[in-house]
């Protein structure tokens, strides 16, 4: 169902592909090695948040959030706990989905990814432990399989994305997602440009990110998202085409931290 994957959508904005420009690759770099000046991305404020119009072509069908609740301890480290919600549907298919991630944000890897799933008349529920001192990783309590030492999940590569010094033209590859039969992740940078979303009008980098799944992320997918062309790196709106439809989020509000002034659109 189109909200089903809306929930994987929010949770995991790298994994879309397309027919797109040539560009030269450039070789993985960790971002903590890459020199930070005033316009480079940062980890976001607590209290930051954004609200998404989920829509099926022209019609709303949802909406979702995703928010920097706070730091909280994860078996001794502070991590940042950042969690994404997606809710909608119509009179006889709902959808609410929760996903959250808790991240060490000195190393930025993931500590601890939970994923609570309503679609239809399926639940199920997710937990994910990262060992990365270990190389491993758990899901449910079960055995610990292997897996990387700087892991990702799905929420959290959206906010390490967002860490990335952007460069028109430049394909950058990360060999950073939990799972590692799904490296590389890629992200392609299209071009610039200003758009217009319900909460305003932005400079925005438009973006094309790939990963070895099915799906909306799939390589044969065809999608696009505009991250906001500043420090703040705020997603504001993403389009996928479907066989069926086009599937889009437009950003609505956004609040950079806790007291800071609320930008919202009609």
């Amino acid at each position: 169902m189109v909200l089903a994957r809306i929930a994987s959508l929010m949770g995991l904005l790298v994994g879309l592909s397309g027919a797109g420009p040539t560009v030269a690759q450039v070789p993985a770099a960790p971002v903590d090695q890459v020199p930070f000046s005033d316009e480079t991305p940062r980890n976001p404020q607590i209290g930051e948040r954004l609200v998404f119009d989920v829509k099926f072509s022209a019609v709303k069908v949802g909406s979702g959030f995703m928010e920097a609740v706070g730091y909280e301890p994860v078996r001794g480290i502070n991590a940042l706990h950042v969690r994404f919600v997606v809710k909608g549907g119509t009179f006889f298919y709902r959808v609410n989905d929760v996903l959250e991630s808790w991240i060490d944000t000195a190393r930025f890897v993931s500590l601890k990814h939970r994923q609570d799933l309503s679609e239809g008349s399926k639940d199920r529920e997710r937990n994910f432990e990262f060992f990365p001192e270990r190389k491993t990783f758990s899901q449910d309590a079960k055995p610990e399989e292997a897996g990387l030492e700087n892991p990702l999940d799905d929420g959290s590569f959206l906010y390490f994305v967002r860490r990335v010094p952007l460069e028109v033209g430049r394909t950058y590859e990360f060999n950073r997602y939990f799972r590692p039969d799904r490296n590389p992740v890629r992200i392609i940078v299209l071009r610039k440009e200003r758009i217009k979303v319900p909460a305003g009008e932005f400079n925005a980098i438009v973006i094309q990110p790939i990963i070895k799944s099915k799906g909306l992320f799939s390589e044969g997918g065809k999608a696009q998202v505009w991250l906001s062309d500043d420090s703040s790196r705020v997603m504001l709106q993403m389009k996928s085409s479907l066989p069926i439809g086009s599937l889009n989020l437009y950003l609505r509000e956004y609040r950079p931290s806790t007291g800071a002034a609320l930008i919202r659109g009609n």
